[in-house]
């Protein structure tokens, strides 16, 4: 088991493949500087994200879960982060009706231009979850974390 001055936050993220994946690869290749905390999963349009996919995320240990996608209004599948944004909406009152802070699920639009935003927004969901702490919700009892 870890200590806990040693825990680092992990996070999954699912990341539009238009623009949100596009923007973490130009921060790659322009080396931007953000937290290594975040596994990327490609996904053709942040609608697509289901609410099953966050709990799981979350069941799994993942600390929390960055949905990322196209800005509003400009959505290759026109309306699908509109979409995205309800249903992100919709999932953090039931994960809070279920008394998990709704803190742990963020959401933001980044563009394949914008890959110092996409940097930032890391380390700001990174910084956030430091401060909320371990997911310890879903550990049975006698197992450690890690």
């Amino acid at each position: 088991m870890r200590q806990d001055s040693q825990w680092e936050p992990r996070v999954v993220g699912f990341l539009c493949r238009w623009c949100s994946y596009a923007g973490a690869d130009l921060a790659g290749t322009s080396r931007k500087k953000y937290p290594a905390n975040i596994r990327a999963i490609k996904v053709p349009c942040s609608s697509r994200v289901d609410s099953l996919f966050i709990i799981k995320a979350l069941r799994l240990g993942f600390d929390g879960v960055l949905v990322s996608g196209c800005h509003p209004g400009d959505c290759h599948y026109q309306t699908g982060n509109y979409r995205a944004r309800r249903r992100i909406a919709i999932t953090k009152k039931f994960l809070e009706y279920m008394g998990i802070d709704p803190q742990r699920i963020q959401a933001s639009w980044v563009s394949a231009s914008e890959g110092g935003k996409f940097a930032e927004v890391v380390t700001e969901v990174t910084k956030g979850l430091k401060e909320t702490g371990p997911n310890r919700l879903f550990i049975e009892e006698g197992q450690g974390y890690g």
